[in-house]
């Protein structure tokens, strides 16, 4: 039976979004048995001893530059997404910012109680961070380049709009890279950064 979202008085051990503008929303219920989830017609219920890692992640798109990402993994080798946004209409994706982040601290808290041995860790897996690096450095060393050649041959409408460019590529992709630097935390100590 599907968790009842409506419940207020639930708040904090229940959590929904929709992944995408079509289906029904994945749900999920924090029980004093484990983790409960239904996603596309399926259930399962985890228990919190069961659950093998959680990865938490900063994962803006175009319609929403402040999503977060919880990858959820059991013993079996299966895996859940959860995110902080839900889609609402063709046009609009709502922030769940605080749901997202009381649910996310309620679960950790009810996987240390049960002596979890799960693997916590943040931001992207270490090859890929260094691949991001790589190509952010990439992009910076021709950007300068460009720069340097717009200043020296008198182009200061282009030099202008480099500028312009380097501090909108550093706004974006600068937080992406900073809020994503792989780490490994505890029960106790949640990674700010990568919550809402």
């Amino acid at each position: 039976m599907p968790p009842d979202l409506s419940n207020e008085a639930q708040a904090g051990t229940r959590y929904a979004y929709k992944p995408s503008l079509f289906g029904a929303a994945y749900q999920f219920e924090l029980t004093e048995q484990g983790l409960s989830w239904r996603i596309a017609g399926r259930s399962d219920l985890w228990r919190y001893a069961d659950i093998a890692s959680i990865r938490l992640s900063y994962r803006p798109v175009s319609m929403q530059s402040h999503r977060f990402r919880a990858d959820i993994g059991n013993i079996d080798g299966a895996r859940l997404s959860m995110l902080s946004t839900s889609w609402q209409t063709a046009a609009l994706m709502t922030s769940q910012d605080r749901d997202y982040r009381t649910f996310i601290a309620g679960l950790h808290a009810r996987m240390a109680k049960a002596k979890s041995p799960a693997r916590l860790t943040g931001g992207l897996d270490p090859w890929v961070y260094a691949a991001a690096i790589l190509c952010v450095t990439l992009v910076v060393l021709a950007m300068a380049g460009l720069l340097l050649r717009a200043v020296t041959t008198g182009e200061w409408a282009g030099a202008l709009f480099l500028i312009g460019f380097a501090a909108l590529f550093a706004w974006q992709v600068g937080g992406f890279i900073t809020r994503n630097r792989p780490l490994v935390y505890t029960f106790d100590d949640l990674p700010r950064a990568l919550l809402p």
